[in-house]
């Protein structure tokens, strides 16, 4: 595998770099990307091998899954079932944004993220060159570009410095986020995750998404940490890290 790394802020460079990514997730190996909130290291979610080959990067074993970006709305019913109403708000509110969703995965599908105990994270970066290598590739998992215990990169080059040659195609567009900071003003912060699971929602990591805005469409989610009056709410799913993507990451 020969690891190359594009400019994207050159138009050509930009096309080269986006068909040759198309090339290695089809060939199950892991590119690096921008996304809204940080670089995210991504690769086929519907590859076990691909997805193995993720986490190895990483540094990271099963029981810590990638989430999925995706390039629509739409796609959320084809990976998820029984998404509830107010995570559908979230999503039509938030996304493209840095809001990762946990929800129930569509049984029929043949994929193999870790041990998600039959859930997937989703999101919609806010970012147009992950919209464009999603549009031609489809749901991508994704989680920040960086080892295991390190920082989340937030250029190409220094994910490069830390994933070196587990990773075919690195796509350098500049900065993430782009303004410096996220929403909040603290920079490099990965999305906020919330679960869709149980009957609350419930806010699982804080990220740049803040607990306000999220409470602006959903009054009754729960922040980090708290817990519903009743002890009546069943157990919600184990959290999937996110970049970055959101990526990425994540991401």
């Amino acid at each position: 595998m020969t690891t190359a790394t594009y400019n994207c802020t050159d138009p050509e460079q930009r096309a080269e770099g986006l068909a040759h990514a198309q090339r290695a997730i089809a060939q199950k190996q892991c590119v690096v990307m921008p996304t809204d909130t940080v670089y995210g290291i991504a690769a086929d979610a519907f590859s076990a091998q691909a997805v193995a080959t993720l986490l190895a990067a990483k540094g990271r074993g099963r029981s810590m899954p990638p989430p999925v970006l995706i390039p629509r709305l739409q796609t959320m019913d084809g990976l998820a079932t029984e998404v509830p109403a107010a995570g559908r708000a979230l999503a039509e509110k938030f996304w493209p944004g840095p809001l990762t969703l946990i929800l129930h995965a569509q049984p029929s599908l043949t994929w193999d993220l870790g041990e998600t105990k039959g859930t997937v994270a989703l999101r919609i970066p806010d970012d147009e060159l992950a919209q464009a290598l999603l549009t031609i590739t489809g749901p991508l998992a994704v989680s920040s570009a960086n080892r295991t215990g390190h920082a989340a990169a937030q250029t190409a080059s220094e994910a490069r410095e830390q994933l070196a040659e587990s990773v075919e195609v690195y796509l350098e567009e500049g900065f993430r986020p782009v303004n410096g900071s996220g929403p909040g003003g603290a920079a490099g912060l990965p999305s906020t995750i919330v679960d869709c699971t149980a009957d609350r929602l419930r806010v699982v990591r804080q990220g740049a998404l803040s607990l306000e805005a999220l409470r602006e469409v959903v009054p009754d989610v729960l922040g980090l940490g708290e817990e519903p009056e009743t002890s009546e709410e069943p157990e919600t799913s184990e959290e999937p890290e996110a970049p970055a993507g959101d990526t990425a990451p994540n991401a």
